[in-house]
């Protein structure tokens, strides 16, 4: 039951951008301290946990999510965990990661809280509160800069306490696919949506402009991981491996004949961006440690 609620396929989105600002860094002090590198790692995981399944909850008992969803099960909807239940999971993984976070707040100082504080109350706020962001248009923006350069800037300034412009395109590299991901699972369910009160960006866009967004966001880190080659680490572009992927991607959502079809998207393009970015840690630090 918890290991369908907490969505383990997306995992890898929250984990790519530390790997990947941890290896910048690396490359650029010569050093990395693992234990700092675990925890924000666990700290990572445990916020994306804790928002999936304080969202898988909150969907349940506002009404949005419904029996006719074409999605991945939800527990609550299935009715295999009471939506009190998922909640207090999710507080105990957001509670955890409070822990861990407390730990980097005395490595990484101010800038560390700051973002802590941030993610946490982003991670309530996409599901829950007055105004959620998962029923608004801005739900694809939240996650490139929570799940893409906050994450990457963060990971940066924990293991060097250091920055590098080139850490915000690092966070569109492994941010934007994260963003791709919530486009498809809107855009399969923007019929159920619109008739439950969410207006996301899918919904609004239509499909010919939702597919030239979904196109601008799997093809984006390419550019990004090119840029971030040409700008002194050259094994970032050892990513580029899955540059046939992300254009079959980008044809396959376009082509896609119904839910099925979106889903599989949906999940590739979720395995496509985590491998790209850990790529191109690898490249980066395999070059650096030369």
């Amino acid at each position: 039951v918890w290991w369908t609620a907490i969505r383990p396929r997306t995992l890898g989105m929250s984990l790519a951008p530390v790997v990947l600002g941890s290896a910048l860094a690396l490359a650029e002090s010569g050093a990395l301290d693992w234990l700092v590198l675990l925890a924000t790692l666990a700290c990572a995981a445990l916020i994306q946990i804790g928002t999936n399944l304080y969202n898988d909850a909150i969907d349940f008992e506002r009404g949005t999510d419904r029996p006719d969803r074409k999605g991945p099960l939800r527990v609550t909807l299935a009715g295999w965990a009471s939506a009190g239940e998922v909640k207090r999971g999710a507080l105990f993984c957001l509670l955890l990661a409070l822990l861990l976070g407390a730990y980097l707040c005395t490595v990484g100082g101010l800038p560390i809280l700051a973002i802590g504080i941030a993610s946490l109350l982003a991670g309530w706020a996409y599901s829950g509160g007055p105004w959620p962001i998962s029923h608004s248009p801005f739900g694809e923006l939240f996650v490139l800069l929570f799940f893409g350069v906050l994450a990457v800037l963060g990971s940066h300034w924990l293991q060097s306490r250091t920055l590098d412009h080139l850490d915000v395109l690092a966070g569109v590299a492994v941010g934007a696919p994260a963003a791709a991901v919530l486009l498809v699972n809107n855009f399969r369910d923007r019929e159920s949506d619109l008739r439950g009160g969410r207006r996301t960006l899918a919904s609004l866009l239509g499909p010919r402009r939702a597919w030239l967004v979904f196109a601008l966001l799997v093809l984006a880190p390419l550019a990004a991981l090119v840029a971030i080659g040409l700008g002194g680490h050259p094994g970032a572009v050892l990513g580029l491996v899955c540059a046939p992927t992300m254009l079959a991607l980008a044809r396959r959502f376009r082509t896609a004949p119904g839910a099925a079809a979106l889903n599989a998207v949906l999940v590739d393009t979720a395995r496509a961006g985590t491998r790209a970015g850990l790529l191109a840690a690898a490249g980066i630090v395999g070059l650096a440690v030369l």
